[in-house]
């Protein structure tokens, strides 16, 4: 985040020490020195401690240091970002007062740190919501798993008649709840209905194929990045001794982040 200014800075130094080594001509010399106060002007700016601005990067990775949660260190710095955005459009306004003071740019600086810092603490309340649930607040109720050792005709009046599946595969464990494969509804179809009674889950399963897995008490925050990164839509939730707990969908998180508070 410092790397924006400090070039800045850098390039006003150089800018500032050719002018007062270098015999120029007057123009080349009035240039530079317009170049020097210019890169001078955009280092302080972005040393404004507010997001976006890389001074608020700065002030959000000291406060992230210091409370060890990222979203505090973005919230905190997107209300200084704010808080500066409304100084800043008030101050513009004075010019339009006919005070000896503000500028209609200013007006325009102060609207574009508002509308950003509004932006970035709409963020931190989505990540705040995040870091106060687990996967395993977000799994689907009705996930679709099956016992390996159930026949398949307990497996079908318990799972299946009555209900409107959205699933068409589920997910079998075995007797210590860890997963073993995989079922899919239609494999059901070439059993004979008299023989349901007489053969398990276990026997029509297929291998299951790779599937993310995510520890039941890992921040919802983590997860959501997790999904992001792998380009995922769907985690298999597992507890501490490995049981599978369930699923979690990706479309499922919205839903339940709305009826959280932040923390």
């Amino acid at each position: 985040a410092i790397a924006g200014p400090l070039v800045s800075l850098i390039l006003f130094g150089s800018f500032t020490a050719l002018n007062a080594f270098v015999a120029l001509p007057p123009a080349a010399s009035a240039i530079v020195g317009l170049l020097a106060y210019i890169n001078l002007a955009l280092a302080l700016f972005n040393l404004i401690p507010g997001l976006p601005l890389d001074g608020g990067n700065v002030l959000k990775a000291i406060v992230w240091k210091i409370t060890g949660k990222a979203y505090k260190g973005v919230a905190f710095a997107s209300v200084v970002g704010q808080i500066i955005g409304w100084a800043a459009i008030a101050i513009g306004f004075g010019s339009l007062l006919g005070l000896p003071f503000g500028s209609f740019w200013l007006i325009l600086i102060g609207g574009f740190l508002l509308q950003n810092a509004q932006r970035s603490n709409q963020v931190a309340k989505v990540q705040s919501k995040l870091a106060g649930l687990t996967a395993a607040d977000v799994v689907a109720t009705d996930s679709p798993i099956a016992q390996a050792d159930s026949s398949v005709r307990e497996f079908v009046n318990g799972s299946i008649i009555g209900r409107d599946l959205p699933w068409t595969k589920f997910l079998v464990v075995d007797a210590e709840g860890k997963l073993a494969g995989e079922l899919s509804l239609d494999a059901l179809k070439a059993i004979p209905t008299n023989d349901w009674w007489n053969v398990t889950i276990a026997q029509v399963m297929q291998p299951l194929p790779a599937l993310e897995t995510v520890a039941a008490d890992r921040s919802l925050l983590d997860v959501v990045n997790l999904l992001e990164e792998k380009k995922l839509s769907v985690l298999a939730v597992v507890g501490e001794n490995g049981a599978l707990v369930g699923l979690l969908e990706k479309a499922s998180i919205a839903q339940r982040l709305s009826e959280v508070k932040p923390v």
